[in-house]
């Protein structure tokens, strides 16, 4: 399916921005470029965009103070970071920040055109009143799940968890936002509770051909089972 969207990206690397607006431009998408964080907020306010691609490494305001302007601000744009940090504690902060994806530079610009038009399909999948992924959707008006149109039972927290790793599909979700996903948790749930819930959890969706792992040192991933190659 063709994604048509608005990129804003910010990179101050001449070269690099130059080459990355070029790839992301062939694909038809109409591409803003600037070198600096210090605007982005401004322009995210005044346009509309489906999507920021922030490296995190810029002059002036970095791009985490520049992503926790953005959010400040209530924009949800999904955002997707450019770093030369492959420190595990730089991935989490991004994430745990309000990005949704990252790639580690250099990268190669097909990877960067896939997860671009991956995070604004999730996006404009999100902006109804339901969200799916494989043959698992939510009906979050109705507050019900199905399987294969099929209804499934959830728990009050388990429809909270679900509904925000759904959200958040195939991009990697810290345990502490998991902690945060429902106003009702109690203060300081711990660590074993958000672990027995997403262990129900698997144990629902894997009939929807989905899966939900663990990535070590990050969080949680939900993503749909790959077909085997043969």
């Amino acid at each position: 399916m063709l994604i048509t969207m608005r990129i804003l990206l910010v990179e101050d690397d001449e070269f690099l921005a130059e080459s990355t607006a070029r790839a992301l431009r062939s694909q038809s998408w109409v591409v803003d470029v600037t070198g600096r964080g210090e605007p982005v907020p401004l322009s995210l306010r005044e346009d509309r965009y489906d999507l920021l691609i922030l490296d995190i490494g810029l002059a002036g305001i970095d791009g985490f103070e520049t992503l926790r302007r953005v959010r400040a601000q209530g924009s949800t744009v999904p955002v997707l970071l450019l770093t030369a940090r492959d420190a595990v504690e730089d991935r989490v902060r991004g994430l745990e920040g309000g990005a949704d994806d990252y790639l580690v530079k250099p990268f190669a610009l097909s990877e960067l055109i896939a997860r671009a038009r991956a995070l604004v399909r999730r996006s404009q999948a999100r902006s109804g009143n339901e969200l799916q992924l494989g043959s698992l959707r939510m009906d979050l008006e109705a507050r019900r799940a199905f399987v294969s149109d099929e209804p499934l039972a959830l728990s009050a927290r388990e429809w909270d968890v679900l509904g925000f790793l759904l959200a958040r599909a195939g991009k990697v979700v810290a345990k502490e936002q998991i902690g945060s996903a429902s106003n009702g948790w109690e203060q300081g749930v711990s660590d074993n509770a958000i672990e027995v819930c997403v262990s129900r959890l698997r144990a629902k969706i894997e009939p929807a051909g989905l899966q939900l792992r663990t990535v070590r040192g990050l969080g949680y991933l939900l993503e749909e089972v790959q077909p085997a190659r043969r």
